[in-house]
């Protein structure tokens, strides 16, 4: 199993970056990584996602959402082909550090037989992704706080 980690500070409440995560109708005016998803934030609810990170191909998938727990973690899992050959546990969390402030964190855990194959543009290309939307994310946040 590999997995790629990584979390931003966001100057904003739990429940307005539950709010902006969730809103998968706006993905595409903001978000530049995941930049569609059709489905609802629900507990054993079927989404169907394009991402593409900068300067990459893109790719579509349907993972199932293993939880919702608002204002806390929304989580996906979703595999190529079959599963066992390749699959994805897509994770985000929030945690409060103080009442506007959060730490938004965004991971993915990789497994299966082809993910050695995969695994250097995962580790380069989708971490890139995963950085870019949490900067959108905050970006986002801060500035719908402001107004």
């Amino acid at each position: 199993m590999k997995e790629i980690n990584t979390e931003i500070e966001i100057n904003a409440s739990a429940e307005k970056v539950w709010q902006l995560l969730t809103d998968f109708a706006a993905y595409p005016q903001w978000n530049p990584f995941i930049r569609s998803v059709n489905g609802k934030p629900e507990s054993n609810a079927k989404l169907q996602i394009f991402v593409q990170p900068s300067g990459s191909r893109g790719m579509k998938f349907s993972p199932t959402i293993l939880k919702a727990e608002p204002q806390k973690e929304l989580r996906w899992l979703g595999s190529l082909f079959v599963r066992g050959l390749f699959e994805g546990e897509h994770i985000f969390n929030i945690e409060p550090v103080a009442e506007e402030k959060v730490k938004f964190v965004q991971r993915e855990q990789f497994s299966g037989l082809l993910v050695p194959l995969f695994w250097r543009s995962l580790d380069t290309d989708t971490r890139r992704g995963f950085n870019e939307m949490n900067v959108a994310l905050k970006e986002r946040a801060e500035n719908a706080k402001a107004s």
